[in-house]
């Protein structure tokens, strides 16, 4: 599983012309890519991880806040595409990314894990809809999150 946490002061996502989701103020855009093989303890992890990073400004212009002390509300947006094996040819490959099915439960629990952590607003996109995400990312500031090291295991 793999989640690219951006830093934000405004973000949405819109399907078919209407704003499904958005969050203003400080804030996090989190784009998720469930793959093969990934658990709910995936999930729970990178969504703890996501909510204790310090990697909001206090006072003296320091990263030193999490998501929870600026009170930050999420938009999460499902990313099969942050599954693709792009090292052999010019077209990507997406083999690596869960089936659909089994990606939507585990993006559903990140979810709900946020939820379940506290944050004050979490929205989403539509899973498996085209979407058009619009964002102001602040600092520019941008994260790669991963629960698996290089070998496969997973992080603690």
């Amino acid at each position: 599983m793999k989640a690219v946490l951006q830093r934000v002061s405004r973000a949405s996502v819109t399907v078919d012309g209407r704003v499904v989701g958005s969050v203003d103020g400080a804030g996090y855009m989190i784009l998720l890519g469930v793959e093969q093989g990934d658990t709910e303890a995936d999930s729970t992890y990178l969504a703890k991880k996501s909510t204790e990073l310090r990697i909001f400004n206090d006072e003296a212009g320091k990263m030193n806040l999490s998501l929870m002390d600026v009170n930050g509300g999420c938009l999460v947006v499902s990313q099969f595409t942050l599954a693709a094996d792009w090292r052999k040819g010019r077209r990507p490959g997406f083999s690596r990314a869960a089936a659909p099915a089994e990606g939507e439960r585990l993006y559903l629990h990140f979810v709900e894990q946020l939820k379940g952590l506290g944050v004050k607003r979490v929205e989403t996109g539509i899973f498996g809809a085209d979407m058009k995400v619009e964002l102001v990312n602040d600092g520019p500031v941008t994260m790669l999150l991963e629960n698996r090291s290089s070998e496969g295991a997973v992080a603690e």
